[in-house]
């Protein structure tokens, strides 16, 4: 394993868990599984250990790697909360007994996971939230193919559907990223030997999800992904930026246009997220309610796909607003003049080609009048999108 060079020590963690009373999180990203994500949480959990830190296993899952459970050896471990689910019996991290433990230092894995039905949260990260909310430092881990706003690109480039995903904003909470590298050939020589997976498993691994350009796609994310978010915890605790540097960052605004039923709209919504996490800056999602699309008007679908795209705008870390307007364009503009807004980001008009020439088209009609702004045009069909 060649860990990032500038990896923090965990010496530098433990400065952190010792300042203030919200929690601090550490997160260890990775491009696929059998990287060594737990394996390294793990180590630096005996490391605070041995400087008298209280630290806890709270979830780490082995599957079956010996190396790995050789290591949760020796370390406190929070008893599971076991669910019985449809007739099977589910272990679960319990959220309550850790809280009742109050450990200085706690270990999260598996971040993405899905909680059984019932559960106080539907996910685990958001049970690492309240952690952190009560005062306990956290060092967890996750692979980047679960960031939400990268889930339709990985399904693009690795023909993998992830159905778990984390929101960026969880990513962006973080105080620590630190990127767990390996060599492509290395993790799949790993894959080969068991190390990974169960030998039944191997195989069907090899030719699907652990290809070859799979993983170098993978690797390039994790890597790209861990740098921008190092260079915007340089930037948020830099001394305060001169006028010209505020201004420009300012002006990097992006704001996403969404319709009331838009044809996959959580794309448009990550890729604006994923605009404004290179620009290290705030991003709106506006939706303009027309005479003809206020709720008494739009349909009981249309209304459900509203809500749940404004849901996914907010899990994504934007700040949704609703305008009222005739002209969305007209809207729009003046929106993205008074909020310093430089990116407008809309979907392509799916209007028929002789509408769009009578300049009815949302899209063009931006381009057009929208002066001063960089407008992108998203394609939301099933195309390859570049990292």
């Amino acid at each position: 394993m060649n860990p990032s060079p500038s990896r923090p020590r965990p010496e530098d963690f433990l400065e952190l868990v010792q300042k203030g009373k919200r929690g601090r999180l550490k997160l260890y990203i990775g491009f696929a599984a059998g990287v060594g994500k737990t394996y390294r949480m793990l180590e630096e959990a005996h490391s605070l250990r041995k400087r008298g830190v209280d630290v806890v296993v709270g979830f780490v899952e082995s599957h079956g790697r010996v190396e790995t459970e050789a290591l949760v050896e020796g370390l406190e471990v929070v008893p599971r909360r076991q669910v019985e689910y449809r007739g099977v019996m589910i272990e679960e991290m319990s959220l309550n007994k850790i809280l009742k433990r109050n450990p200085a230092v706690t270990l999260v894995d598996e971040l993405a996971h899905t909680n059984v039905p019932g559960s106080h949260n539907k996910k685990r990260y958001q049970d690492v939230l309240e952690l952190l909310d009560a005062g306990i430092n956290v060092i967890a881990a996750l692979n980047v193919q679960h960031l939400d706003s990268l889930n339709d690109l990985v399904g693009r480039v690795t023909g993998v559907v992830v159905r778990e995903t984390v929101p960026d904003s969880f990513l962006k909470r973080a105080d620590q990223v630190v990127n767990l590298d390996l060599a492509v050939e290395d993790l799949q020589e790993r894959l080969s030997a068991g190390k990974i997976y169960a030998p039944d498993k191997i195989p069907w691994a090899l030719e699907h999800f652990f290809k070859e350009e799979n993983l170098t796609h993978l690797r390039e994310l994790a890597l790209r992904e861990v740098a921008e978010s190092v260079e915007r915890s340089s930037y948020s605790h830099a001394p305060l930026a001169q006028p010209r540097e505020r201004a420009a960052t300012t002006n990097s605004r992006v704001m996403a246009c969404m319709s009331s039923n838009p044809p996959r709209a959580a794309m448009l919504l990550r890729r604006a997220s994923r605009l404004a996490g290179r620009y290290n800056t705030d991003w709106f999602v506006v939706y303009v309610e027309t005479s003809d699309e206020t709720p008494e008007r739009i349909d009981a679908e249309a209304q459900r796909h509203l809500l749940a795209n404004i849901e996914k705008a907010r899990e994504l870390g934007a700040e949704v607003v609703r305008v009222r307007g005739e002209d969305p364009v007209d809207t729009i503009l003046d929106f993205a003049r008074s909020h310093s807004v430089g990116h407008i980001i809309v979907g392509r008009s799916h209007l028929p080609w002789w509408k769009q020439m009578l300049g009815r088209s949302v899209p063009l009609r931006l381009v057009k009048e929208g002066a001063g702004f960089d407008i992108h045009i998203v394609s939301l069909a099933e195309e390859e999108e570049r990292p």
